[in-house]
């Protein structure tokens, strides 16, 4: 259609989606540490869908997440096992209000745990199996080792290059390595207390910004998870999956997964990989991607995305208020 916006018989919110259509759109999708109590409140009391979601949610998990989402307690929502399904169930519900509104995306992307969020998005699984999955994912990361023994610790301001080389020379015969490439401007490393305490030493020592020590309960994306990861593949291979709608991103490789069975592997093979978030960005950008739209609690992405490249629009949609400035922002 090539109407201008006065031809007569062509709607104003027609020309909108035309022009929206023409970008192309890539949905990401946020990991842990986006939580927060309240998250996901607004859109299940104002839309069906989402309300919906949360009750599927609560079903297929046996319990009220529903409730923890909305009214916590904070260190309940913080334990692994329902900080997973918790920000997952957020992203889905919000996904099913935003997606009859927008244009389909023509790629999906997640920050580890959000890797799952862009499966059931692009339709690789069912939502309820991966609600069971994620849950069951936080369980084994958690049990895979002993609380104190593992650390991650956040660099920023040092290139991939030299933190790489603070890690080796950190380890000392233990594990210490990247973990989390976020951007150019931040990279978390894992493994070991003892040799993530070393590294983040080191950095500090040769030029980072900033390097500190995370609040987390595990050693995530490292090979300390190797236990977590061999349970994590036995549910994954029990799993109906289904050839992804839209090719999803994944973290591992920072590649184009457009089949199940490279779906499974990559999800397997995440949980002691390092999370690429800023090559798979990168990625997007070069297939031609413009606006990116997060779609979960919180604005993780975003930011990251302004320390990836600034001239890229970054929406994001977890509650009311969002959307209804993302829908703006999008028809504009």
């Amino acid at each position: 259609m090539t109407e201008s916006t006065d031809t007569p018989g062509v709607a104003t919110s027609e020309i909108a989606t035309e022009k929206i259509a023409a970008r192309k759109i890539a949905f990401i999708f946020p990991g842990q540490g986006s939580q927060a109590v309240g998250m996901g409140k607004d859109l299940a009391e104002k839309y069906s869908i989402a309300r919906q979601t949360f009750e599927e949610a609560d079903e297929a998990l046996g319990y009220k997440l529903s409730q923890v989402c909305f009214e916590g307690p904070e260190d309940q929502l913080r334990l692994t096992e329902i900080t997973q399904p918790a920000i997952l169930t957020v992203s889905i519900a919000a996904l099913r209000v935003l997606e009859c509104r927008i244009p389909k995306p023509s790629f999906v992307a997640g920050h580890s745990l959000g890797e799952y969020s862009a499966h059931v998005a692009s339709g690789t699984m069912s939502f309820a199996d991966a609600v069971r999955t994620v849950r069951n994912r936080g369980k084994y990361m958690q049990e895979a080792v002993p609380v104190g023994v593992g650390a991650m610790a956040a660099i920023l301001g040092m290139d991939l290059e030299k933190v790489v080389a603070v890690c080796e020379e950190a380890a000392k015969g233990e594990v210490c390595a990247p973990a989390n490439i976020n951007s150019p401007e931040q990279i978390v490393i894992s493994g070991n207390t003892a040799a993530v305490e070393r590294g983040a030493k080191l950095a500090d020592e040769r030029g980072a910004k900033r390097a500190k020590l995370l609040p987390v309960s595990a050693p995530f994306h490292c090979s300390l998870m190797k236990p977590a990861q061999d349970r994590l593949e036995a549910d994954l291979n029990k799993l109906k999956t289904q050839k992804p709608v839209y090719p999803v991103v994944c973290n591992v490789e920072a590649s184009l997964v457009v089949d199940e069975l490279r779906a499974r592997e990559t999800l397997v093979a995440q949980v002691t990989g390092s999370v690429k978030w800023e090559q798979s960005m990168r990625l997007l950008i070069a297939e031609g991607v413009q606006s990116f739209v997060e779609i979960g609690p919180g604005r993780v992405l975003c930011g990251l995305m302004r320390q990836i490249d600034r001239s890229k629009t970054c929406l994001n949609v977890g509650d009311e208020a969002s959307l209804s400035k993302a829908l703006e922002q999008l028809g504009s």
